[in-house]
């Protein structure tokens, strides 16, 4: 089955572009368009995309709202790419935080493009980590109250190595080899991690890690 994706942005070169680049593809499929972030919901519900390439700024409803919105009140979400022009744009961690998977630059190459894509839909890697380090650093910095007892201190070592690893972007296949277990294991530590956070996905988990102070504790 073809990775099935929405594309929302209000400059209508900006779509006709990536449909371009992603319909070239074999094995992903453009489903529909969006100007605005206020028409996600219905597309999104009715069309039932992978992911949603949205992008970060809009007129009405602009991407974080959109986001929070779609993870709100769709009972399955799909995985949200954020588009941006520029990757140190508060937009784009505020966008995270509200819990887009990945973000994507508009100057990309289309190679660029459509690895993003598929990243975001697999979910078992991180976009940009050294990109989310520097948002978490600049943004982050009292984003969250914080809890009486930080979650990560939950965690056990094996899974804070995971989520260390995690942070640095790499997929569950490369955990397991540079831990030397089965696939499946790092997968019940990464399921594990993601419970203890109250994370979504590992983006979540990785902007969580750096705004507690975890990632600087190690």
């Amino acid at each position: 089955m073809p990775v099935t994706v929405l594309l929302v942005d209000d400059e209508p070169l900006v779509r006709a572009g990536l449909r371009a680049v992603l319909e070239a593809q074999p094995d992903i499929e453009v489903v529909g368009e969006a100007a605005d972030g206020a028409a996600v919901i219905p597309l999104v519900r009715r069309l039932r995309p992978d992911v949603v390439a949205m992008d970060v700024r809009m007129p009405l409803m602009d991407g974080i709202e959109a986001t929070r919105a779609v993870l709100r009140t769709v009972a399955e979400p799909p995985k949200i790419l954020v588009v941006t022009t520029f990757e140190d744009d508060e937009y784009v961690y505020e966008a995270l935080r509200a819990g887009a998977d990945g973000f994507l630059l508009k100057r990309a190459r289309p190679a660029e493009i459509v690895h993003a894509v598929r990243l975001v839909a697999e979910g078992e890697s991180l976009l940009f980590p050294a990109s989310v380090r520097r948002l978490a650093v600049r943004y982050g910095d009292g984003a969250r109250p914080a809890p009486a007892t930080p979650p990560h201190t939950r965690l056990t070592e094996r899974e804070a190595e995971v989520l260390r690893l995690m942070a640095r972007g790499l997929s569950n296949a490369e955990i397991a080899a540079r831990l030397v277990v089965g696939a499946e294991t790092v997968k019940s530590h990464v399921s594990a991690v993601l419970a203890k956070l109250g994370a979504r996905d590992r983006t979540q988990a990785v902007i969580a890690a750096y705004e507690s102070g975890f990632m600087e504790s190690g």
